[in-house]
């Protein structure tokens, strides 16, 4: 029969120590007080309904569908019932916070940065060798070869030389600045002069360049920016006193 073991609140605090996750945690703790005293600040306010549906998609998607499996997911996390509904309650401050400070600058603010919003479906090959890359672009070039016919000779990743190189629709903000002038100077479909960069000769087929569009999904991502460098920013301005006796 095996020997109990007990953990003590001790005992996970000094593991995460040991794990280095402490400035994790106490950036979060930190986050949670800004955002909370902010919302205090300007006034706003909760209703009951709106901590209800909050609390209806926590439960949604943590597929607790049951008053059985929620009362399990709690005690898998050492939470009381109270925690949860300090959960909910943060998690729709939160919301109406970023909503009450950027709900009105998203449009602007799109239309002043939408340029890196811009996205490319691309297909790329990276080479190691710049000669046999410019041989390979004026093949490409010439007709003599496809670019999936490149892709499927020189990919070593089993998944993308299936895909021939297949990237998706990447978005302007995630390629490296000399990559994304080429891109977004492109005329698709275009297969584009090698390309340098510490990974080594990238040969891009352009297929198609998407032009943004502020719809919802975007929306909440220009808030979610928005609120992330107003949450940083207020971070650098607080002071932390640590009590941890």
């Amino acid at each position: 029969m095996s020997q109990p073991i007990t953990i003590t609140k001790e005992d996970i605090f000094h593991q995460f120590q040991y794990s280095c996750k402490i400035p994790e945690i106490i950036e979060q703790i930190v986050s949670r007080k800004v955002i909370i005293s902010a919302a205090e600040k300007a006034g706003i306010q909760v209703e009951t309904e709106e901590l209800q549906k909050v609390a209806d998609q926590i439960r949604l998607t943590n597929q607790l569908n049951s008053a059985d499996d929620t009362w399990k997911w709690l005690e898998k996390h050492h939470l009381s019932l109270d925690d949860f509904e300090e959960i909910v309650y943060t998690n729709l401050i939160s919301n109406k916070l970023l909503n009450y400070l950027f709900a009105d600058q998203v449009e602007p603010y799109f239309f002043e940065n939408q340029l890196n919003y811009m996205g490319a479906v691309m297909y790329e090959v990276i080479l190691s060798d710049e000669d046999l890359a410019i041989e390979l672009f004026y093949s490409i070039k010439e007709g003599e070869m496809s670019f999936y016919d490149v892709a499927h000779k020189y990919i070593q990743d089993v998944e993308l030389r299936r895909k021939g190189g297949y990237l998706g629709a990447i978005s302007r903000r995630k390629l490296k600045p000399e990559i994304s002038a080429a891109v977004f100077t492109a005329t698709p479909p275009q297969v584009l002069k090698p390309i340098y960069t510490s990974k080594g000769v990238h040969l891009i087929l352009v297929e198609e360049i998407i032009q943004p569009e502020l719809k919802n999904t975007l929306r909440l991502q220009i808030m979610s920016d928005l609120f992330s460098e107003w949450l940083k920013q207020q971070l650098e301005q607080v002071e932390v006193l640590r009590n941890f006796e």
